[in-house]
């Protein structure tokens, strides 16, 4: 992680089936595959609560490299137009694989103030 974002994660670990990075602003829960290394997370369902008002918010996270074999299944299966397109509701597309790039672009986000424009709300009940 970079300076900032490791000084933000204050505790990280497995909490199963999730793996969550706590910091003094949000919790940020991934599930990963099992026996997926955690430094090459490529496709990966994140939710994140901010500590600030308790709201949820989530996202499918891929990185660039990923998209491409999900389009290329597309054209073998003819689905999305024969791979023509890629497309999911709350997708976020990361350059880079892994846990901590991901804390990084949630923490850049809420920096920038771009957070509520990018991730989807999740409704409580």
């Amino acid at each position: 992680m970079t300076n900032s974002a490791q000084s933000e994660a204050a505790e990280q670990g497995w909490d199963e089936p999730w793996y969550r990075v706590r910091t003094d602003r949000f919790v940020v829960s991934f599930l990963p595959g099992a026996s997926e290394d955690l430094d090459a997370v490529c496709n990966v369902d994140v939710e994140v609560r901010l500590m600030e008002d308790g709201s949820r918010w989530s996202a499918t996270v891929f990185t660039v490299a990923e998209i491409e074999p999900l389009m290329e299944k597309g054209a073998q299966t003819s689905e999305d137009l024969e791979g023509r397109y890629f497309w999911c509701s709350d997708g976020l597309i990361v350059r880079g694989p892994g846990i901590d790039v991901v804390t990084e672009v949630i923490a850049g986000l809420l920096n920038s103030g771009e957070f509520d424009q990018v991730l989807q709300r999740l409704d409580d009940e």
